[in-house]
């Protein structure tokens, strides 16, 4: 697929920056979604008519989620969202030991491990600022037995150098991974992961509802079923009394069904993805995020995103304004059509591959919405 096609796919307004939080879905998504809920109407989840094509249609988004993560078919299963697959890693873990979290990362990189420990899991040992590898290593000893880390940390865009930390802490440690804010927006080094979540709703523009799960072979003995239930056993209609042995891997984590609509959907956002490419997709994303910066930057902006440099590059930038509160600047850009998020005293820009399609002024209109604040507080 070219990219001009691939483009083509979306009708987000102009303005729309806020991708690292919800990315408007592309046709293909709105298509795969109308069709499983025709079915759903028309004969329900029983109907074997439908029941088979939307069990084809699993098998499809599995395939498309294999290739993304560089995984084999069993090594993934699909839940409800990132932070149900990151309580499900927290929860396979059976003390005594302890994991390194980052202390300002995501929250949902964060309480699932908090909860866990108070049910007998790791115990949670922070690191403070980003996880890089000599930040890792400083707290690692032989007791830490898992590492968790955002793959694209959601406020600054820092980008976790995965290979590096698994190679510093080896086969016998667990790399866990919230790869949300990355993954369809920046290439993802996914092989370095030995488990991984991740939801559809932001860059890979195919709404809420589903999320993939990974769990490589190669730590699967390390881990305990953790918040599986009857969709995680094996057999678990057969005749013989509970309980059931545990599904192999990442299947031993699944509650229950998930949502065969939002797989559907997924399922078409991830082989949009891969017939554009990633490197290709990534590449507009960086190119919109540094025109984005240069634009902020000549009008007097603040801002930490670098374009070379450890963890540089991400599809995240915040920025600020001296001597205006950062509700005063999303407000200004909000006059000027642009659609931002307000964390704190940051303003947090997250644009796609097709921003600068949708908008190739968008970078003039920021500077004007600068202007007009700072004309406002003088």
């Amino acid at each position: 697929m070219s990219i001009r096609a691939y483009l083509t796919q979306f009708h987000e307004p102009p303005g729309y920056l806020d991708f690292g939080r919800y990315g408007p879905v592309s046709d293909d998504v709105a298509d795969a979604l109308h069709r499983a809920a025709e079915r759903m109407r028309c004969e329900g989840p029983a109907g074997g008519g439908a029941l088979a094509a939307l069990e084809a249609e699993t098998a499809r988004t599995t395939a498309a989620a294999a290739r993304l993560l560089g995984a084999a078919e069993h090594e993934i299963a699909f839940n409800a969202s990132t932070s149900h697959g990151m309580f499900a890693a927290a929860y396979a873990f059976e003390g005594p030991g302890a994991v390194l979290v980052g202390r300002r990362d995501f929250p949902a990189a964060v309480y699932p491990w908090l909860r866990a420990e108070g049910y007998g899991g790791l115990k949670v040992r922070f690191v403070d600022g980003p996880m890089t590898v000599d930040a890792v290593r400083a707290r690692l000893d032989d007791e830490v037995r898992a590492v968790c880390v955002c793959a694209a940390d959601s406020m600054t865009g820092f980008l976790a150098p995965l290979a590096g930390l698994k190679e510093l802490i080896g086969p016998r440690r667990v790399l866990v991974v919230d790869a949300i804010q990355a993954l369809g927006a920046v290439p993802v080094a996914t092989d370095a992961a030995d488990v991984l979540a991740g939801g559809g709703q932001k860059w890979l523009r195919s709404g809420w509802g589903t999320a993939m799960l990974l769990v490589r072979d190669r730590v699967a003995d390390q881990l305990r079923p953790g918040l599986g239930g009857w969709a995680g056993v094996r057999d678990p209609f057969a005749g013989a009394d509970h309980p059931h042995a545990p599904l192999p891997g990442a299947q031993a984590q699944l509650i229950s069904n998930p949502d065969c609509m939002g797989l559907a959907a997924l399922g078409a956002g991830l082989r949009l993805l891969l017939d554009a490419g990633v490197d290709r997709i990534g590449a507009l994303v960086r190119q919109a995020v540094g025109e984005l910066v240069e634009a902020a930057l000549t009008c007097g902006l603040e801002t930490d995103w670098a374009p070379t440099g450890e963890g540089s590059g991400g599809p995240i930038a915040r920025v600020r304004l001296p001597g205006a509160a950062a509700s005063e600047l999303h407000a200004a850009l909000a006059r000027q059509g642009l659609t931002t998020t307000l964390r704190g005293d940051w303003v947090r820009l997250s644009p796609h591959a097709s921003t600068l399609t949708r908008d190739p002024d968008v970078g003039s209109r920021l500077v004007d919405a600068v202007r007009g604040l700072r004309a406002a507080v003088r």
